[in-house]
């Protein structure tokens, strides 16, 4: 990918992204998170140079790659994939801004005994499976609030910054609203503990994820076209 086609890709989303939060509000704000895993460590430098700053890895293997060949910029670097936990130590150590796929409070206890022998704490979002579907990771709904505070409470190596999760895997746009919605009231309960991101809507539905007040998306696509 070439800095003409990165920087015409970023604008394309951009112009999107602001057309979308403004049905929402002028206040609100969005983050981009750039979802690099079928990229090169060359067309995410090629993005950073056009203005983007935050990318998202599933593998902590190719994060570690990336990031090391891309180390000379400061890049944000989340981690999105499924995290096993015979890979925990090698994530600690790659100091990701924010990991987003924390999906349960037996990971949650497991990764925070890891911090605890590094002397490090790690940014990261509880993830809700809001759709109910066996496809995806995450705590249910109805135990995501409690899941969240016992957290909080069991887990002080880990600092809880909100909630991630999926829209639902269907073609009836009603059924992914619904599942966006899910997650952002459970954001909402949340509040008294300060909650920063709620981390909604990939590429094919960022748009419909932003209007139902996600403030945090995962694009690849059309953002790494050629």
């Amino acid at each position: 990918m070439n800095k003409q086609t990165a920087t015409k890709n970023l604008d394309s989303l951009i112009t999107k992204v602001e057309a979308a939060r403004l049905r929402v509000s002028e206040h609100h704000i969005v983050k981009i998170v750039g979802v690099s895993k079928y990229s090169t460590a060359n067309d995410v430098k090629t993005l950073y140079e056009a203005g983007q700053r935050a990318f998202g890895e599933n593998k902590v293997q190719d994060l570690k790659q990336k990031s090391e060949e891309l180390e000379e910029f400061p890049i944000e670097w989340h981690f999105i994939g499924t995290l096993q936990k015979n890979k925990i130590n090698n994530l600690i150590d790659l100091n990701p801004t924010l990991v987003q796929s924390l999906d349960s409070l037996d990971l949650a206890i497991e990764l925070n005994k890891k911090l605890e022998s590094k002397n490090k704490k790690l940014s990261c979002l509880l993830q809700i499976n809001s759709a109910y579907e066996d496809s995806k990771s995450g705590v249910y709904p109805e135990v995501a609030v409690k899941t969240y505070k016992d957290i909080l409470e069991k887990c002080p190596n880990i600092v809880l910054k909100g909630v991630m999760s999926i829209g639902a895997h269907v073609e009836d746009e009603n059924i992914i609203k619904e599942s966006f919605k899910t997650t952002k009231k459970i954001f909402d309960e949340l509040a008294p503990f300060n909650p920063q991101y709620c981390s909604m809507g990939m590429s094919s539905d960022f748009e419909l994820a932003i209007k139902c007040g996600s403030n945090l998306i995962r694009v690849g696509s059309s953002l790494f076209k050629k």
